[in-house]
């Protein structure tokens, strides 16, 4: 009865000391508050009191960056917000080298994103995604790399307009496809009319064309069924009557 609270408070601190970390986690390791190395995954055994133990996930997170106020280079409001991909690939720089390591990386994307796309002009950001994601994602990934961070991936989500830009940009949408309609129909006349210009030249070369041309215009009214036919009567004929009559 006497070693029962002995046996009680062994079995406590056994327990204490006993920790498991998974395979996706790793356990950061201080020693009377000295950096004594990074362990798991698996079962860890510590001495309680004497050392403290930091879990740190190797997992990939997905960070949503709050949507932002920006004023792009031609100086445009708009709200933009983005999402951060990274993990951390050394352990004892997220713990050793910033206090919050999730902060931290919260924090630096969001002026990072007003940074650079407060550099960026309106129709670079709705058109260049890409390279602006690529070019989040390496500033991001140099500024962390001395925290243990790897960044992945940025990519901005939403751009939101103000009304009256959105207005601005469909009216100049509706300016430019009507441009285009226009365009077009006149290369379609143009290239109509150089059509038309060599059927003429070859007719005038060739005078039986002009005959064979009438015996088709005939043969297309007869397949119809019409109560008037159409006969087209050549004009040197209708000079001739007109030379007779004038002699």
């Amino acid at each position: 009865m006497a070693l029962a609270p002995l046996i009680i408070i062994v079995i406590v601190i056994l327990f204490a000391s006993i920790k498991v970390l998974n395979e996706y986690e790793r356990g950061v390791t201080l020693t009377l508050g000295r950096f004594t190395g990074v362990k798991g995954p698996g079962l860890i055994i510590l001495i309680p009191g004497v050392q403290q133990m930091f879990r740190i996930s190797t997992r990939v997170v997905v960070m949503d960056v709050p949507p932002q106020d920006i004023i792009t280079r031609d100086n445009i409001s708009v709200k933009v917000n983005a999402v951060v991909y990274f993990r951390v690939v050394n352990p004892q720089s997220a713990i050793l080298n910033v206090e919050n390591f999730m902060y931290a990386t919260s924090q630096l994307a969001q002026t990072t994103l007003r940074s650079v796309l407060g550099q960026q002009e309106l129709d670079d950001l709705l058109a260049q995604r890409d390279k602006i994601n690529k070019n989040l994602q390496e500033i991001l990934d140099q500024h962390t790399e001395p925290w243990g961070i790897k960044v992945s991936s940025v990519e901005v989500k939403n751009v939101d307009l103000p009304q009256e830009m959105q207005r601005a940009i469909a009216r100049q949408a509706e300016a430019e496809r009507e441009r285009r309609a226009k365009i077009i129909h006149a290369e379609g006349e143009f290239q109509a009319s150089q059509k038309l210009a060599d059927a003429a030249a070859i007719i005038g070369s060739q005078p039986a064309a002009i005959q064979l041309r009438y015996l088709q215009t005939l043969t297309e009214i007869a397949t119809e069924r019409n109560s008037t036919t159409i006969f087209p009567i050549p004009i040197d004929m209708i000079n001739l009557f007109m030379k007779k009559t004038q002699n």
